[in-house]
């Protein structure tokens, strides 16, 4: 079994929460992801790189068997959360661990409290209890302040950049240790998309987060660890800092300098 990669840890006492051992992905037989073996650390953001159709999606939703929606699809390898085998978790209870958030925000068509309040009603959420939950929620998503006033109309008129946030929130509500963000900002003005860096950054002190995004600048900004995928592959994984200002593989360089991608 080869190493595997956690980059360089920031402390001692630093702890692997998510284990992927020789990892691949198919649609079919098409094999998108190859062979990836990585460690994600607790309570750090680690960014996912690459080109478009480089398989970081697919790996992203690997993490909490969203594939499995999609017809043909099936993985090989080993996927492990804090040392439990992610694919014989039961789903409810591994969604409810492992939070995503999509590229597009896709509230509910129902009020702003309603969308947060979904998932806690699902889990027996009640009365106060479930009203001092939404409330934190939006809170720890920096949306409280903007929307404490009209709790009760339709989510639908909020802004691109509220909505997502939103999408944070309801993720947020029942407490997932680790939150998968699909390119959450690609369709948000640099004001929203700040909003959302900052919060991430805020939010890795509960979880862990692992983020998708195109964002070569977002990566270096909002992540602690970077992965570059190419072809389905994991060319290089590194702290953030040393994969920008000195990547061991010439594909990283390439990709990073914009020669390539």
């Amino acid at each position: 079994m080869p190493e595997i990669p956690v980059g360089k840890p920031e402390a001692p006492a630093a702890v692997i929460k998510l284990v992927v051992k020789n990892l691949s992905c198919f649609y079919g037989s098409n094999r998108a992801v190859h062979d990836v073996t990585l460690g994600i650390q607790e309570h750090r953001t680690t960014a996912l790189i690459g080109p478009s159709g480089c398989g970081k999606s697919t790996f992203l939703r690997a993490l909490n068997r969203m594939n499995e929606v999609v017809p043909g699809a099936r993985v090989e390898g080993e996927m492990l959360l804090d040392g439990e085998d992610i694919l014989k978790m039961e789903l409810t209870g591994l969604r409810r661990r492992v939070g995503m958030v999509f590229q597009k925000a896709n509230p509910f068509p129902k009020s702003i409290f309603d969308n947060v309040a979904y998932g806690l009603r699902l889990h027996g959420g009640r009365g106060s209890q479930l009203e001092s939950a939404v409330e934190q929620s939006l809170r720890r998503s920096a949306l409280w302040d903007e929307v404490k006033d009209k709790l009760h109309r339709s989510a639908f008129e909020l802004s691109g950049g509220q909505q997502q946030r939103l999408s944070i929130a309801r993720a947020l509500a029942i407490s997932p240790e680790v939150l998968l963000l699909d390119e959450p900002c690609s369709a948000l003005d640099p004001i929203s998309t700040a909003r959302i860096e900052e919060l991430l950054y805020n939010l890795k002190t509960t979880c862990t987060i692992v983020i998708v995004t195109h964002n070569m600048q977002q990566a270096a900004r909002a992540s602690d660890y970077t992965g570059y995928f190419l072809m389905g592959k994991l060319i290089e994984f590194n702290e953030t800092r040393m994969m920008f200002e000195n990547p061991s593989k010439q594909e990283t360089e390439d990709y990073i300098t914009g020669r390539f991608g």
